[in-house]
């Protein structure tokens, strides 16, 4: 019986829906936009895109990879926010949206991530490359590795700012979405991102976000804009509203209005349609029981997704039912299915989630046989 009941278990997890929404096509919002997607970033779920796969010059939107590649080297200790990074006069000649560096003016590494994430600031950029890999042509390199390492395979970067165009410098909507996921993981980078107005130089230079929605979107956290006669208007806007955060990223707008417009229509589509479900029991798992083991009995974790999206109209009242074995037999290695945790949503929304066990529990040794035989004796006197 239990042989069949996990025969029945596998085949319901490899048909169990991976996702509660279909994504909208291209005419289901009025987007004018020729490039655009809505993501959700807990899920990653897509909710809408539009050519999000087209291949094109991303302007100053590229320091979104700027400022992961900052952030992460901040998170893991290579640099700290109250490093010194002293401008070089290569960074110093850097135009277009600055800070007007002067060769050899020293700024913290806080202030430099404040001057890239508030008003694009290449001067900043290009400094911070050079602090972190000693040449904006080796941290160009590192940007180009990261988005391998995201999958990202329509992206390719020449330079860290996005101020020059260029042939081999491009992304798509969609890498820009995911992009823009891998950064708002970090709490860090939104103390920046979510700046309206600011200053550096003990007060003398003020700063104003190139991103508009910041100021008058309700949850808007960020993210980064850009602009070049090549790469037109583009925009990766993210918003969070009770705990929900989504990523809409707009490609070669016409105008600084109807990029934010573009951008505002997606974001607040999906505030008003979707919500997350969680995956997780809101119960405590209970332990299994594990037979000739050198413990009694391993924990069961849920795996795979935390939450999925789902429409507003199935966010009722949600069901968690866990199906476990009362026990297993020894070896028991960490990961290893044990059983499910089946949620319904009150639209009738079916998701199975593994429950895998949370460590190895090797079989007993004979020592240890024994000293459960003897209990067993004891017990059954």
């Amino acid at each position: 019986m239990k042989r069949f009941l996990c025969t029945l278990l596998a085949a319901t997890l490899l048909t169990a829906p991976a996702s509660a929404i279909d994504t909208l096509e291209n005419e289901a919002i009025e987007i004018s936009a020729p490039s655009a997607i809505l993501m959700e970033k807990s899920s990653g779920e897509i909710i809408y895109t539009k050519n999000a796969h087209e291949k094109l010059p991303p302007a100053s939107v590229t320091k979104v990879m700027t400022m992961l590649l900052i952030v992460e080297a901040i998170e893991s200790g290579d640099i700290a926010l109250t490093d010194t990074v002293t401008a070089s006069k290569r960074a110093a000649s850097f135009g277009g949206s600055c800070v007007y560096l002067e060769e050899g003016e020293q700024m913290s590494v806080d202030e430099m991530l404040k001057c890239i994430a508030v008003v694009s600031a290449n001067d900043c950029a290009v400094a911070m490359s050079e602090y972190l890999c000693g040449t904006e042509q080796a941290f160009v390199q590192r940007m180009n590795e990261r988005a391998s390492e995201l999958g990202l395979t329509d992206t390719h970067f020449t330079n860290c700012t996005g101020l020059f165009d260029d042939d081999n410098h491009y992304t798509t909507a969609y890498d820009l979405a995911v992009m823009s996921r891998e950064l708002i993981k970090h709490e860090l980078i939104k103390n920046y991102t979510t700046i309206w107005m600011d200053s550096i130089r003990d007060g003398e230079f003020g700063l104003s976000n190139t991103n508009k929605l910041v100021y008058y979107y309700e949850g808007c956290t960020g993210l980064k804009t850009g602009f070049t006669s090549l790469a037109m208007y583009c925009l990766s806007a993210t918003a969070e509203r009770d705990g929900v955060e989504y990523i809409a990223v707009i490609m070669h707008a016409e105008s600084i209005d109807s990029r934010n417009e573009d951008a505002k229509a997606l974001l607040s589509y999906a505030f008003a349609n979707y919500t997350l479900c969680s995956l997780r029991s809101p119960e405590v798992l209970p332990p299994v029981s594990v037979r000739l083991g050198n413990a009694d009995s391993v924990q069961p974790i849920c795996d795979g997704a935390e939450s999925v999206l789902i429409s507003r109209q199935s966010s009722g009242e949600v069901s968690y039912s866990v199906a476990l074995p009362s026990e297993v037999s020894a070896p028991v290695k960490a990961g290893q299915k044990l059983g499910a945790l089946t949620v319904t949503t009150a639209g009738g929304e079916e998701y199975i989630v593994p429950l895998v066990a949370a460590n190895d529990v090797p079989t007993a040794n004979l020592g240890q046989i024994f000293v459960m035989l003897g209990k067993l004796f004891l017990f059954r006197r």
